[in-house]
């Protein structure tokens, strides 16, 4: 499998008989890397290299994600509450197993990262010393209960139907459109760095985890995922006093401004910076200045 900027040594903890790959690079304060959907540890390759010379830097991939395993259907719930235990386990094992610190952790999050780990946090309050915040959302949809028009079809067509379980499975159609522009970039990725986003999922039975994400998305009270949500936003007051940097790209169809405005009147010190240019994966479509900016918010 070639990954171009990935030259990491890959790491593995067993949880439930099942295999979580993550990365653990350098020494000092650790730096929890956590990516969204459709995405992988990958998405970090950038930050690990920039930041490992001065951090321990952390980054896993969710199960049924990048290089861990892939359970079938039944074997894993795949649900928010599933993937913040799996996390919690993680780094249960890397405090109590592999020395590293009780407290002092930043908390790096994209998509769904922020519910993962805002809900991690909220059982580890003490934990967690600085946030960075990269186009997620942690709390319900500052849009209201409705669907926005503009992802209604989508969600009801990826959720709903069987087409949309055969474009998950067969076609792998929604992480190949998140990586391309405008879906999920500004500029289009070099197409050896695009194969290496979608590498790992290189099979039906791999695509799973990519289509329960979507399944998962609580978008009410009636969706299974909702409570936990609503917890992880109440935990975001939390951390209002701790530093925290906010990098966000603008031209992101879901995290759209709003998601930005609602962070900033829930962290209201947060250093922001915000890329009209780029999108969803802002780390690729802005890693010039986003990059240097979270390593100078690291060292202050």
């Amino acid at each position: 499998m070639h990954l171009p900027g990935y030259p990491f040594e890959s790491r593995w903890f067993t949880h439930d008989a099942l295999r979580l790959h993550y990365l653990d690079e350098g020494d000092g304060a650790p730096v929890l890397m956590l990516h969204g959907n459709p995405s992988w540890s990958y998405l970090w390759r950038r930050l690990v290299l920039a930041l490992r010379g001065e951090h321990r830097c952390i980054a896993p991939d969710h199960l049924g994600m990048g290089l861990s395993d892939k359970p079938a259907a039944g074997r894993h719930p795949f649900t928010l509450a599933a993937r913040v235990d799996d996390l919690d386990a993680l780094t249960g094992h890397l405090i109590t197993e592999r020395a590293a610190p009780e407290n002092g952790w930043t908390l790096v999050m994209h998509d769904w990262g922020g519910p993962i780990g805002m809900a991690w946090a909220a059982r580890h309050p003490g934990r967690v010393s600085r946030l960075v915040v990269l186009n997620t959302a942690a709390f319900p949809d500052p849009h209201g209960p409705r669907v926005r028009p503009a992802l209604r079809l989508p969600l009801w067509l990826l959720r709903e139907t069987r087409l949309g379980e055969r474009l998950f499975l067969r076609h792998h159609a929604f992480a190949r459109l998140a990586t391309l522009p405008p879906f999920g970039l500004r500029d289009r990725l070099p197409p050896d760095v695009r194969a290496a986003f979608l590498a790992p999922d290189d099979g039906r039975e791999h695509r799973l985890a990519v289509q329960r994400f979507v399944h998962d998305i609580p978008l009410g009270p009636g969706d299974p995922s909702w409570p936990l949500l609503v917890r992880a936003g109440e935990t975001v007051a939390a951390f209002a006093d701790r530093p925290v940097l906010i990098g966000w790209g603008l031209r992101d169809p879901v995290f759209d401004p709003l998601m930005l405005r609602e962070w900033r009147r829930r962290l209201p010190h947060a250093q922001v910076h915000a890329f009209p240019g780029a999108g969803h994966y802002v780390l690729e479509d802005a890693h010039d200045s986003l990059v240097p900016a979270i390593t100078a918010f690291l060292r202050r």
